[in-house]
């Protein structure tokens, strides 16, 4: 009767290594893709920056709504004390259409919904 005798094979260094880096790069794909949609982590890296961009910039958009409404809230106190009516419709069409000249149809909607948030507050 013979006996084989198998040796159990082993992975080389650097097959150890690679297999590794291709572990990692795979994890640090999977949290760029989960986190931001992206496949690279320099498109992650964009996309993260972009981000706190627009983040900040929509800070600023609401700081400006605010202020305009507080404007509009002083133009109407100022024309009801004067016996006038709360809205000026002819104004109105005038904002819708500058945000539709300058954005088009969603432009529209925008300067409706502004005109919502700044009408009668007072």
């Amino acid at each position: 009767m013979s006996t084989t005798t198998t040796m159990p094979t082993t992975a080389t260094a650097t097959e150890t290594s690679a297999a590794r880096k291709t572990t990692a790069v795979a994890d640090t794909t999977a949290i760029a893709t989960a986190d931001t949609g992206a496949r690279t982590d320099e498109a992650a890296a964009l996309i993260t920056g972009a981000r706190e961009r627009i983040d900040d910039l929509d800070r600023r958009i609401i700081a400006l709504v605010r202020d305009r409404v507080a404007v509009s809230e002083g133009i109407q106190r100022a024309r009801l004390g004067s016996g006038g009516r709360r809205v000026n419709l002819a104004r109105e069409m005038e904002v819708i259409g500058t945000y539709s000249d300058e954005l088009g149809k969603p432009g529209t909607a925008l300067a409706m919904t502004l005109l919502e948030l700044c009408r009668g507050r007072v």
